[in-house]
């Protein structure tokens, strides 16, 4: 099992950690400690050092209510970061739902779009097309970070999802995009409640029959919070038993703020036998 992307074929068959770059004022977690290129590359370097496989870089938040940047404002964040990111010698993705960013993402080199629309913003299928190499990763929303709270009523959240992802991979496989560049994000906190997003997480692995690999991303998200009754920055040990559940139900690749604890916990995770470590 493999993710091709831009520069380097990742062998999923181990468990990937992909460290979150928030060069944001305002996200949800770590809004403002890595704005500004250099502290945004300083951080980068960080998560390297604690083993981070893959960089996933951010210029605008996709929190609830999150107000929404131009391409200029968001592009002027990111750009200088990834052209550092893109020296490290790792694969690095690009997250964000505009193609115009996309596409000058793409045409810097960058490895994978890691999209919360699943390249539904008109132009962004056209940017993978004219990159034969380039990576994606589409998730799960219902509308969009303004909305998505309100948007809620599932019949069944599992099936709904894997039809969603379904459609969303076929449409790309449709237009010449092999399989083997397109990882799949069921979308934890987006458009779910609590208990959805926990209905999911225990039947994650019914979305493996769709036939590709799984991305979650349950870091610090709110409904370990409410679960646990802990604030966002007291969220590491709930993070990590929720990545630990993820990878026996299937995920392949990890988004994580906290690389360093997540490595260890995989670590023991794996010298005990842990499925698909």
């Amino acid at each position: 099992m493999f993710w091709q992307t831009t520069r380097f074929r990742i062998d999923l068959r181990t468990p990937q950690v992909m460290g979150i770059v928030n060069a944001t004022p305002d996200s949800f977690s770590d809004g403002g400690q890595h704005a500004g290129t250099a502290a945004a590359l300083a951080h980068c370097e960080q998560l390297l050092k604690e083993g981070a496989h893959i960089l996933d870089i951010g210029g605008e938040s996709s929190r609830p209510g999150a107000p929404r940047l131009s391409v200029d404002e968001e592009w002027q964040r990111i750009e200088g970061v990834l052209r550092g990111a893109l020296g490290l010698g790792v694969p690095v993705s690009i997250d964000t739902c505009k193609a115009e960013v996309m596409r000058r993402a793409a045409d810097l080199g960058v490895d994978i779009l890691n999209d919360i629309l699943a390249l539904r913003d008109p132009g962004a299928e056209a940017v993978m097309q004219a990159h034969p190499q380039l990576g994606a990763c589409l998730m799960h929303m219902r509308g969009d970070p303004g909305s998505m709270q309100s948007l809620t009523d599932y019949g069944d959240v599992v099936q709904e999802v894997a039809q969603f992802l379904s459609e969303r991979a076929q449409v790309l496989r449709g237009q010449g995009v092999a399989a083997d560049r397109i990882v799949l994000d069921p979308g934890y906190g987006f458009a779910k409640t609590v208990e959805q997003n926990f209905e999911l997480l225990r039947r994650q692995a019914e979305l493996q029959a769709l036939g590709y690999p799984l991305l979650a991303g349950l870091s610090r998200k709110s409904a370990l919070g409410v679960v646990t009754g802990r604030t966002v920055d007291q969220r590491l040990p709930g993070s990590l038993a929720a990545a630990l559940l993820a990878l026996s139900h299937g995920a392949r690749v990890l988004r994580v703020h906290d690389v360093a604890a997540t490595m260890d916990a995989l670590q023991v995770w794996g010298a005990g036998g842990g499925a698909g470590a």
